[in-house]
């Protein structure tokens, strides 16, 4: 039986790993792929379990190295062209607004539809043989999946325009450096990292995680005042609701605890 060339499986209990499963091609993604990947992102939005989902490649070679030529090279005509990207912009879109955190475990390349997928990420671990490039001019195309818009809210108008026009392959120093990534970790240890991660995410609490989200993605996509509105909405269901309420016991109850031993010693004293 051939192995599925797109992998969604579970780890833990709420942590959702999707991997780009064609290491022969350094994980290029083909249109059968495309649309693997976007019911994943369905399956995701459609299942209220999950509280983090991974995206990584399989092997040590590459997250992915975007969309595969091979099977493109036939799908000459604009139709064609607005058929798979639409398939992958709508898929990256709808995985943007999950309401919950997106990590990019970046293992090896992620060249030109692979860096798209990695920029639609909400972080980014990358290993230090990480290679992510805006490489599509090369080709003679734009970003289509979305990578543009993407780009420039995330490094500025400037960069991204030289980034995209000199279409070149980024190191682990310089991704860290434009801030396209939370660390640089040894090589073939990015999806440790991002498990490491996802599992603390995991045991924060689900409301409180999909509110930090919530706000910062309406910081991007409305004006400030109601961007500030919408997170002065989200704070007080979290002030009254059984998270806070039992920290807030608990950290009392820490205080008292605190003040019964001071006043023990003093005593002793």
């Amino acid at each position: 039986m051939t192995e599925s060339t797109l992998l969604q499986h579970r780890h833990d209990d709420y942590i959702e790993v999707v991997t780009f499963n064609r290491p022969h091609a350094l994980n290029a993604m083909d249109i059968p792929t495309m649309q693997m990947f976007a019911d994943a992102i369905d399956n995701v939005a459609n299942n209220t379990d999950t509280r983090v989902l991974i995206l990584t490649g399989a092997g040590d070679r590459a997250f992915s190295s975007g969309g595969d030529l091979n099977d493109l090279a036939d799908k000459s005509t604009e139709d064609d062209a607005r058929h798979f990207i639409t398939i992958m912009g709508d898929a990256l879109l709808k995985m943007e607004q999950l309401p919950i955190p997106v990590i990019g475990a970046i293992n090896g390349y992620a060249l030109g539809g692979g860096a798209e997928i990695a920029l639609a990420c909400d972080m980014r671990i990358i290993d230090e043989k990480a290679r992510l490039g805006m490489v599509q001019m090369r080709m003679g195309v734009t970003p289509g999946w979305g990578a543009g818009q993407r780009l420039m809210r995330l490094v500025g108008y400037p960069r991204a325009m030289q980034m995209l026009l000199r279409s070149h392959v980024m190191h682990a120093p310089e991704i860290k450096e434009l801030g396209l990534t939370m660390n640089v970790v040894d090589k073939g240890t990015a999806l440790d990292h991002a498990l490491r991660f996802a599992r603390h995410i995991a045991q924060s609490p689900p409301d409180t995680v999909r509110g930090i989200k919530a706000l910062l993605q309406a910081g991007l996509h409305n004006p400030y005042e109601t961007a500030l509105t919408i997170e002065r909405d989200i704070f007080p269901p979290l002030w009254a609701g059984d998270a806070h309420v039992d920290a807030v016991e608990k950290f009392l109850l820490r205080q008292e605890e605190y003040e019964a031993e001071k006043r023990a010693k003093q005593n002793v004293n």
